[in-house]
């Protein structure tokens, strides 16, 4: 499995050109105390005009002929540049310097042009006259370091940067067809843990950040802030790949401690696409493709489950030939098995699925307004029937300049998601018997195949049986006003707001699989939240000499607000009504309501100082109040700082060629999370029905089983990074390796309390979590020459979580999957040990432990010669122990290719499809390798109609580990000298292939979702285009 993932790093060793010591002299430097020189010097640094050449004869007006040229191409110190690609324009031929830095190459009649390229330095076009020696200077590209970055409310260079931070451009996110955004990131973030865990429609991927830092409810008190064109909480789900400008990953706490409580767990910054200057640009995207199941387990056909179901009897002393089936089947099985109908039931459920995105989008403007334009329209039809998912989104980006120190502007989203859920009709399609059909002999539906009360796991997908419908409409409206009064002085002032609606229908009939033959139901539930904030941000950037510096303060004031309400009953008298007549039901009436709401004030200041352009400090504060927590705790500080050095940028780093550039940087601060509902500090009441007889009711009131605290106070996450960026060969690779260590103090977590008490929990300050790691991430340009260009970027990521301390030591759960272990991360697997098959001629010893041959033989861990909850051990954990990506990037003339590859390794699983395994054989299960006298397997248990299936769940625990080819896009651009004729700016047709293949010790289901049977993934094929007006 490792050999396997480290055996693709072989794609990143590649020969580069000689690289050539020297001792050139010191290139002349801009004087230090004119930042605003500087500051020209590197905007207009992009644009390196042409050389000057000799003065050439042109009266003549015939052409020349064939000719050979040749020259030297050097760097920015005189020196020779071997390896720089030399090609005649518009043609293919070319040739590379040689390791002196000269060339030769023959121009034929026509030729005008040479275009020299070399990464890490500006491409120089040079016109062709009469010389026959041309000899010129490459400048080198300082872009990579003068890219800015985006940060917290703000924007910083990438060479400034103190903290840990991750710039994904727009493109990337558009290389994979996703539903959200966030699952274009898998593989790309060092220390990021992205997964895709169900292949329902519209289904997102879940993101952690560095590990698990809570553990009250780790899958939602540890997710990242999202925050969209500056507006907090924004659901990325609703946003248009295609809308995004750039992604920024803040991961240290030098990054997101100024978003104080908000910002514990990571926070993703997505800027989107603004309006630009000139005349308007008009762009489509599009795709559309088909889905299949990606990895399904198989289950028990017809005759191996009766194979099964005999072996189960026959061990019992009840059967011992096909003569004694009428005692173990019942009559309606025997007539399937005489007409050999088995049905396999998962296959008549999955289907192909559809995927469709289309999005159009116009920008433009003037000098001064400038306005951006997007609407999209996705949709996914999963491999289910009634699984669907459609999502239309527009956005409106207007930025106007009003004069030369006021600047305002409006970003508008807007989506409206309409969504048919299916409920999960898994379990029951692999439990039922495979014998039987769905239909009878003239198509009608047989609600009851086998007779008895088992429903047809096919029985939601008849006319009017089932709806569940969720129609969701989210809007987020911001505006801003910036103003600039005096030179280096801007405040800016943001009001946004999330405005979201959902109403959930859900119907089920009688003959469905809730209803069960019994009932049907109809009910609406609908929600309502209104989420506001007003963000203000204060910022003076001076330079004084070697000295320069940036001061930010914010003042920020975050609403929430949610209301919902439901209503239903059963007996819904007109099936074809659904949810949408609840008068109908008439039955059983039940209703209800609720509302909540919470507040955050912040108040932020920071210092970025940097000195000689090459020592960095930024130094943060910000101080939060929640309404969630009580008085007396509810404000609390956080503060971080992070310091930098460019060694690079040292006088004793200038007489080499090797490392183009060096940064070390450290830092360390505190961040804040209060992981609790708005009231968990307060007791709440609920309202029963209380009477002694049915003529005189009244009301009465229970206390909620958790109690309120008043006492409950902030976790606290402090976080120490060191990390080092390094720029090799003129930045041909680039590496940004960070180690982390972060510890969360004060956990909030339910207690348990004694029964005597009343009550059953409150939630309480306990305990400390512990995370650390090394993050890398490696990109190189592996070559750039006569038209082809090859770059890798390798992410790797080991996090080691651990749960440092409890108050009252471990916390040991019924559920194998719920203790919490000092020294263990949060989520582990807490079981007995599997350690094989009771086999014959072990009678003895396994009548110690009331076993008998054929059943699972469990570890006595304590040797005390008999099996209990002391034997229970540490199985694994869910916690991946460290995680990959490796993608390439090739592209040849018009054509390119993007081949995506991710890792997961040491985590274990606990699969739903392992636990489908009925010993009795009443019912069907996972096709596996059981225990007979015949076949003395260690995998699973012999079948027993007598026998219990005591320790199950110690057959579903696997490890995990897997590298995926993610995706494999491949593309064409077709020329701009074919399009230019049909006033097309440019057209490029991909094909693309998402979760390809999988390899894993694991065949029997895709292990990224952990082999959840009612959740299974799926593979996607797209034929997409892109054109631009």
């Amino acid at each position: 499995m490792y050999t396997c993932f480290l055996s693709l790093l072989g794609l990143i060793q590649v020969g580069f050109p000689t690289v050539v010591f020297s001792n050139p002299e010191r290139t002349p430097q801009v004087s230090e105390n004119k930042a605003s020189t500087v500051l020209f010097t590197h905007l207009v640094s992009a644009k390196i005009p042409a050389p000057t050449l000799a003065p050439t004869d042109t009266k003549s007006d015939q052409p020349a002929a064939d000719r050979t040229i040749k020259g030297t191409v050097k760097d920015e110190n005189g020196q020779g540049l071997p390896g720089v690609s030399v090609v005649i324009k518009n043609t293919g031929k070319g040739t590379t310097t040689d390791a002196n830095g000269t060339y030769q190459l023959t121009a034929p009649d026509g030729a005008t042009t040479l275009v020299f390229s070399f990464v890490g330095y500006l491409s120089q076009e040079v016109p062709i006259t009469n010389q026959t020696d041309l000899n010129i200077t490459l400048q080198v590209d300082n872009k990579q370091l003068n890219e800015v970055v985006v940060v917290g409310y703000g924007t910083q260079r990438k060479r400034d940067l103190t903290g840990s931070v991750v710039s994904i451009k727009g493109d990337e996110t558009t290389k994979i067809p996703v539903t959200t955004p966030v699952e274009a990131l898998q593989g790309k973030i060092p220390g990021a843990d992205i997964t895709r865990n169900s292949g329902y429609a519209g289904a997102s991927a879940s993101i952690r950040i560095r590990g698990n830092r809570s553990i009250a409810n780790p899958s939602s008190s540890n997710n990242v802030l999202y925050i969209v064109d500056g507006v907090q909480g924004v659901n990325a789900a609703d946003i248009n790949p295609n809308d995004i400008a750039s992604i920024d990953v803040l991961k240290d706490a030098s990054s997101t401690a100024i978003y104080g409580s908000r910002g514990a767990n990571g926070v993703i910054i997505i800027t989107t696409k603004r309006g630009t200057g000139g005349k308007p640009k008009l762009s489509l995207s599009s795709y559309a493709g088909v889905s299949e199941v990606a990895g399904y387990g198989k289950f028990m056909t017809g005759p191996e489950y009766i194979a099964f179901r005999r072996e189960a009897y026959r061990a019992a002393g009840t059967w011992s030939s096909p003569a004694d089936d009428s005692k173990i089947f019942n009559a309606p099985q025997l007539d399937a098995i005489q007409k050999q109908q088995f049905p396999v039931w998962p296959d008549l459920l999955l289907k192909q699925g559809f995927q469709q995105d289309h999005q159009l989008s116009v920008t433009g403007g003037t000098d001064k307004t400038k306005v951006y334009f997007s609407a999209g329209y996705y949709n996914e039809k999963g491999i289910l029937q009634l699984d669907e998912y459609k999502r239309y989104s527009a956005r409106m980006n207007i930025d106007q300049t009003i004069n030369n120190w006021i600047t305002a502007g409006i970003q508008t989203q807007l989506a409206y998601i309409d969504n048919d859920i299916r409920r999960d009709p898994f379990n029951r399609a692999s439990n039922i018997p495979p014998l039987g059909t769905p239909y009878d002999e003239n198509g009608n539906f047989i609600p009851f195949p086998l007779g008895g009360s088992v429903i047809n796991p096919l029985a939601d997908e008849q006319p009017n049986a089932y709806k569940r419908n969720q129609k969701t409409n989210r809007g987020t409206l911001s505006a801003y006003v910036e103003l600039a009064p005096f030179a280096g002085f801007t405040v800016r002032s943001t009001l946004g707001a999330i405005f979201s609606t959902s109403e959930l229908g859900n119907y089920y009939g009688r003959n469905t699989i809730d209803g069960a033959g019994s009932r049907s139901q109809a009910s609406i539930t609908s929600n309502q939240s209104r989420n506001m904030s007003w963000e203000n941000v204060f910022t003076y950037k001076r330079a004084i000499q070697d000295h320069s510096f940036t001061i930010t303060g914010v003042t920020s004031y975050l609403s929430f607000n949610n209301t919902s309400s439901f209503a239903g009953g059963n007996n819904q008298l007109i099936p074809a009504q659904y949810f949408y007549n609840l008068a109908a039901a008439n039955q059983n009436p039940f209703w209800g309501s609720g509302f909540s709401s919470n507040r955050l004030i912040s108040f932020t200041g920071r210092i970025n100082y940097n000195w000689k352009d090459k020592y960095l400090l930024t130094v943060t504060g910000r101080s939060d109040g929640s309404s969630k927590l009580g008085e007396g705790h509810n404000w609390a500080f956080f503060p971080s700082a992070g310091l930098g050095w460019r060694i690079s940028d040292e006088s004793f780093m200038k007489n080499q060629k090797v490392v183009t550039d060096l940064k070390l940087r450290a830092s360390y601060g505190i961040s804040g999370n209060d992981v609790i509902n708005p009231y968990a500090t307060q007791n709440s009441l609920t309202t029963v029905s209380f009477a002694y007889n049915d003529a005189n009711a009244a009301n009465a009131y229970l206390i909620s089983p958790t109690i309120g605290n008043q006492d409950l106070k902030w976790e606290l996450t402090t976080t120490a990074d060191v990390g080092v960026d390094v720029g090799l060969l003129n930045n041909r690779i680039t590496a940004n390796i960070d180690y982390y260590d972060a510890r969360t103090n004060d956990l909030i977590f339910p207690y348990t309390l004694p029964l005597l008490t009343g009550v059953t929990t409150v939630n309480r300050n306990i305990g400390v979590t512990r995370n650390r790691g090394i993050e890398i991430g490696i990109t190189t340009q592996n070559i750039n020459q006569k038209g082809f260009s090859w770059s890798t970027n390798l992410t790797f990521a080991r996090n080691k979580e651990m749960i440092e301390s409890l108050p009252n030591g471990n916390v040991i759960a019924d559920d194998y999957r719920n203790s919490l272990i000092e020294g263990q991360p949060s989520q582990i697997y807490y079981d007995y040990k599997k350690v094989g098959i009771w086999q014959l001629g072990e009678e003895s010893a396994a009548a110690k432990y009331n076993a008998i041959p054929g059943d699972i033989k469990i570890a006595d861990i304590n040797n005390d010669g008999k099996i209990d909850g002391t034997d229970r051990t540490i199985i694994g954990s869910r916690v991946p122990q460290w995680t990959g990506g490796l993608s390439n990037d090739i592209r040849y003339k018009g054509f390119d290719l993007n081949i995506l590859f991710i890792a997961r390794a040491g985590q274990w699983i606990s699969s739903d499809y392992y636990a489908k395994y009925n010993r009795n054989g009443n019912n069907n299960g996972a096709s596996i390798d059981y225990w007979t006298p015949e076949n003395p397997t260690n995998e699973y248990p012999r079948p027993n109609a007598n026998r219990s299936s005591t320790y199950v769940t110690t057959l579903t625990e696997r490890q995990a580990s897997f590298v995926k080819l993610r995706n494999v896009t491949l593309g064409y651009t077709i020329p701009k000298t074919v399009t230019g004729k049909l006033k097309i700016d440019n057209v490029r047709l991909y094909v693309s292939g998402k979760n390809l293949y999988t390899f894993s010790n694991l065949k029997d289901f895709d292990p990224e979702n952990e082999g959840v049977i009612d959740q299974p993934l799926s593979r996607l094929y797209v034929f997409g285009l892109n054109i631009g007006f």
